[in-house]
């Protein structure tokens, strides 16, 4: 009997939630739970951490999972590695729903650094206006620069003192479009962008117009993750379930 954990967090995770139910699939959605307002589910939902390896290896052999579908954001290193880890001691498959990393075109002008700290060190030593695109967790190495005003796009308010002397933050959910981030950009006169390379569509609208303002861009590399297979599209994951591909997907 199939019964499906999804690792949730991200856009692709909740439609992949969406045809899994439209499939009849018997599946579980599970968050970290560091969005105050998730976006409702049509599979019943686990909130919070599994307590590392071994407490995933616990939750999979007490629920009955047969099948773990790893949908969590390109950064979730430690949850994807667990993920490997939890399931290869439980023998129980597992495939990564990742998307496709963003590729400069021409026009862009992108700096790739390795991590956080690379991208700290490539900022600009005259004061800046800096698009810090990368959600809560990574922003306090930022403060090592405090002479740039760093605008932060959030999902939900900051709840606490920021780290950064001199920010704006501006509460917003995606998918973003073109013209807004043009025009949020415009208005806070960013004259940089910093953003993690999370790929998808839902957030590449920050360096569409980067491009299209002449902007430079300095964009993280993604960690790297254990081996593991990986799907691209909601038709190969149902195939890998067993589950019949719907037209179009």
């Amino acid at each position: 009997m199939t019964r499906v954990l999804l690792l949730g967090g991200t856009t692709e995770a909740s439609q992949m939630a969406h045809d899994l139910s439209e499939a009849g699939a018997d599946a579980i959605f599970s968050y970290a739970g560091r969005t105050a307002s998730p976006a409702r589910q049509p599979l019943p939902v686990r909130v919070g951490g599994f307590g590392g390896v071994e407490g995933l290896a616990a939750y999979l052999r007490e629920a009955a999972i047969s099948h773990v579908i790893d949908a969590t954001h390109p950064f979730a290193a430690r949850m994807s590695r667990n993920a490997v880890e939890a399931c290869a001691a439980v023998g129980i498959p597992l495939l990564a729903f990742e998307r496709a990393p963003w590729v400069a075109a021409e026009g862009d002008d992108w700096c790739a650094v390795a991590d956080i700290a690379d991208a700290v060190a490539a900022l600009p030593d005259e004061p800046a206006r800096i698009f810090l695109a990368i959600g809560r967790q990574s922003i306090d190495a930022f403060a090592a620069r405090p002479q740039h005003h760093y605008l932060l796009r959030l999902v939900d308010p900051p709840g606490a003192v920021l780290p950064l002397p001199r920010a704006t933050v501006v509460v917003a959910r995606g998918p973003f479009t073109l013209a807004g981030d043009l025009a949020l950009m415009q208005a806070h006169g960013i004259t940089h962008v910093v953003a993690k390379n999370a790929g998808g569509v839902g957030a590449r609208a920050k360096l569409d117009a980067a491009r299209a303002l002449g902007m430079p861009v300095i964009l993280i590399d993604r960690p790297v993750m254990s081996p593991r297979p990986v799907a691209r599209t909601v038709g190969e994951v149902l195939a890998w379930l067993g589950h019949p591909a719907r037209l179009g997907v």
